[in-house]
């Protein structure tokens, strides 16, 4: 039986085409990986070093500078990683033989049928490019996010802010992804300083003037106190009677403290207030056995 060479042809063109194209196309793509490989282990090396000075230093708290350079950081590592994607793409279309310009009409056409979809990342990018340039919050605040559409706010530790998206951890460990295009409010917690607010309920019948000067004296013994003092920016104050109803009169209590500190400081004083108005004899209300806080930002 008489072989033909032309039965080899399909091969053989299949060979010459992936020890070219196929080949040039392959190195592309892998080429585009190991880039964005290494801007990613550069952009990782950044961020370690910003983070290790910081917890090789003296300050409690991280400055703005170094929140907003840490978030600087993690912007520019995604923008360059998806250029790389997107040129890589571009070459790749062009090694397989279809010019950029000949999908221009389809683009369109695909753009138009995906406005709507498109609208909203542009919408989550500006968004993200505003939280940035602004400082609104950076990596290592504690915010408070209003999203569209939820009933609840997301509360957490800012771990991750891009153009797009901003990721957070909450008390109980989840992480919460967050478009920034749906943030209509924010609500940063560990801004420049923070402020504790203690409210101390305490029976109608209650010495006033003895609660004021209970709640005076736990303020003095906490800014003495070596551990608290660091964290606290003023010695804590007394602003009075905040809330008055039949059976119960509610006392303020407020202390500014390092940006982020305010729970801790909270729950420090809360313990003393306790203790202090057990030892004088003063009751907080029936109803609440506990003295209740309440944590604002500065």
């Amino acid at each position: 039986m008489e072989i033909s060479a032309t039965m080899f042809a399909p091969t053989r063109n299949l060979f010459d085409w992936l020890s070219s194209t196929g080949l040039a196309v392959s190195l592309t793509v892998l080429g585009a990986l190991l880039m964005a490989r290494l801007v990613s282990w550069g952009g990782d090396k950044i961020t370690d070093r910003i983070d290790n000075n910081y917890m090789q230093g003296d300050a409690l708290v991280r400055s703005e500078t170094t929140k907003h350079r840490h978030s600087v950081a993690q912007v520019i590592t995604w923008v360059v990683i998806t250029i790389i994607y997107v040129i890589a793409t571009m070459k790749v279309l062009d090694q397989l033989g279809l010019p950029i310009g000949s999908l221009v009409a389809p683009a369109t056409v695909l753009g138009a049928a995906l406005g709507f979809g498109a609208q909203r990342v542009v919408q989550d990018i500006l968004a993200g490019f505003f939280i940035i340039t602004e400082r609104q919050y950076g990596f290592g605040d504690t915010v408070r996010l209003a999203v569209t559409g939820a009933s609840d706010d997301a509360e957490g530790v800012i771990e991750d802010v891009t153009l797009r998206v901003t990721r957070m951890r909450n008390s109980d460990g989840e992480v919460i992804t967050v478009p920034n295009g749906q943030i209509v409010k924010a609500i940063n917690l560990s801004k420049d300083w923070a402020r504790a607010v203690i409210d101390v309920p305490v029976p109608a019948a209650a010495d006033i003037n003895q609660v004021n000067e209970v709640l005076h004296q736990v303020g003095v013994e906490a800014f003495a106190d070596r551990g608290l003092k660091k964290l606290l920016l003023d010695e804590p104050t007394v602003m009075g009677v905040e809330r008055l109803t039949v059976d119960e009169v509610s006392v303020r209590m407020v202390a500014r403290t390092l940006p982020g500190k305010q729970f801790q400081v909270g729950r420090a004083l809360r313990v003393r207030v306790a203790t202090a108005m057990r030892r004088q004899g003063i009751t907080v209300s029936p109803d609440l056995q506990t003295v209740r806080a309440g944590e604002d930002a500065g």
